[in-house]
């Protein structure tokens, strides 16, 4: 219920002031990587690449501020190898490669660091990330190959909601178009077993976007009759 309901003032905060609303699109590349804790022990994990797709908004707040929602594919993942056993993805794995596709629901805020036409900028705020479906592919101690379908699921070995903090730095042109590169701090572990490990996205990335029109606000300051 609070998710739906996270969505439902989403959309609305979309819908109002309208008139006011700058609406954009953006894609990127990033480089994947996770922080990944078996016992409380680091495990080696190397970075994989993967890309995002998205809209924003860009909301009137106050002065320079602005409120800075963006719905987000992204497509994650790490590659990690154990030196203790753990599960999952199984008590017999030595490593895991995952690929994983997720939604991102980003209500961030956004400070212009001035009000000319092209300006640097900063984003920063939270993130739900819906973790849609996945592949893992791991090697057992005995040598068997195993590539199978991530087990996502509220009650699966892996959780269906993780969470992270968003920072984003970038400069935007007075024709709307923008470029910014972003961190992804994961704070919410998406692994979802009893007793196994603890799994925090990690990830850099850089975007190019556009917002598709700029709605101006018009002041009639004519005396009326």
């Amino acid at each position: 219920m609070k998710f739906i309901s996270f969505v439902a003032t989403f959309m609305a905060l979309s819908v109002y002031c309208k008139a006011q609303n700058q609406f954009g699109i953006f894609a990127g590349v990033q480089s994947n990587n996770a922080r990944y804790l078996v016992a409380n022990v680091e495990q080696k994990t190397k970075m994989k690449i993967g890309f995002h797709a998205g809209a924003n908004m860009k909301i009137p707040f106050e002065n320079k501020l602005f409120f800075a929602p963006a719905l987000t594919y992204s497509l994650k993942g790490y590659d990690v190898t154990f030196n203790q056993f753990t599960n999952p993805p199984d008590a017999n794995a030595k490593d895991n490669s995952t690929t994983i596709h997720t939604i991102e629901i980003s209500p961030l805020l956004q400070f212009d660091f001035n009000n000319n036409p092209g300006h640097a900028f900063i984003r920063v705020g939270p993130s739900i990330d819906v973790q849609l479906f996945g592949k893992e592919k791991y090697n057992l101690q005995n040598g068997t190959a195993v590539s199978r379908s991530m087990n996502i699921d509220l009650s699966g070995d892996y959780g269906r909601f993780g969470a992270s903090f968003i920072g984003q730095f970038g400069y935007e042109t007075a024709s709307g178009i923008s470029i910014f590169a972003h961190y992804t701090h994961g704070v919410g572990s998406i692994n979802n077993k009893d007793g196994g490990p603890r799994i925090y996205h990690r990830l850099f990335g850089i975007s190019v976007g556009k917002y598709l029109k700029k709605n101006k606000i018009v002041i009639d300051t004519r005396n009326k009759q």
